[in-house]
């Protein structure tokens, strides 16, 4: 029977809880539902090779799961959260796949062309890119926000994704596909995320740029827009009163979930997409992206 979206997940209040940035799943309450029990594969990406930035925890976790269980192999790539990376290598592995754990700091441009050679080197292909790695910090008054902020903030979330689709679009074949993590952020700015939010801004511009200057390539390039989805980034970028009513003001009264957006990360990299580049597929609980 279908489930009802209102209430097949937790709803606010979440219990108030604090973590040091950049969070750790094992720590919070409830814990996120990345698909473990859940997701079933159906070969739509059978020996494809994607790398998932990012892919330790929330969102980039629940690509790697549902990308395994679809049988393609996964690259990794994280900042220092090893046991969460190594949970979610655990269950890609479960799958039949191999996992591939490249620690390192997509701010380097560096470390993301290696990134992407690493690719070659494990596997002699490249198929998918998910530019999903970010970084967020909350502040309640513009002076609040340091040079420093500002500038780890586009480094992370918009530098590290051009480095990547750069040298990604350098060494991939026509039928790759690159995949970008905006938000309900990028047309709705929260006034507490302005660094975060305009970097969401640029990524759905550059999202749009992109597809079309590589068409041609027989490269296709997406997005991905969540809305308030129940993360390590929240209890540890958020304030407490925040992180009990997060979600509450979506249509269906609640957070999502890292595995309710799974599948719009699987059907834009699948077959079922090919006529589709430079959209922005929105995962928001409702709220409009106008």
């Amino acid at each position: 029977m279908p489930r009802d979206p209102r209430n097949c997940y937790p709803r606010p209040e979440q219990i108030a809880q604090q973590q040091a940035m950049p969070g750790h799943t094992d720590a919070m309450t409830p814990k996120p539902d990345h698909g473990e029990e859940s997701y079933e594969g159906h070969g739509r990406l059978k020996d494809r090779v994607a790398i998932v930035t990012g892919g330790d925890s929330g969102i980039g976790r629940a690509i790697a799961i549902a990308y395994a269980r679809e049988g393609a192999d996964v690259i990794i790539s994280y900042w220092d959260e090893h046991d969460d990376a190594k949970d979610t290598a655990a269950w890609v592995e479960k799958a039949g796949r191999k996992a591939v754990l490249v620690p390192g700091d997509v701010k380097d441009e560096a470390y993301c062309n290696g990134l992407i050679d690493r690719a070659f080197d494990e596997f002699g292909r490249f198929d998918i890119l998910i530019n999903n790695a970010a970084h967020q910090a909350t502040f309640e008054k513009p002076e609040d926000i340091s040079a420093t902020e500002w500038d780890v903030t586009f480094r992370t979330n918009v530098h590290g994704m051009f480095y990547l689709s750069k040298r990604a679009v350098e060494r991939m074949e026509p039928g790759g596909t690159i995949i970008n993590t905006a938000s309900i952020n990028s047309t709705d700015p929260s006034p507490g995320l302005l660094a975060y939010a305009t970097t969401k801004g640029a990524i759905q511009n550059f999202t749009a740029g992109l597809c079309r200057m590589v068409a041609d390539r027989g490269i296709r390039v997406n997005a991905v827009a969540p809305g308030p989805i129940w993360t390590p980034l929240i209890p540890s970028t958020m304030p407490e009163e925040k992180v009990k009513s997060f979600g509450g003001n979506t249509p269906l009264g609640r957070a999502g979930q890292p595995a309710e957006l799974a599948g719009a990360y699987v059907f834009l990299a699948s077959e079922d997409a090919t006529y589709i580049t430079g959209a922005v597929i929105e995962v928001t609980g409702g709220r409009p992206m106008l």
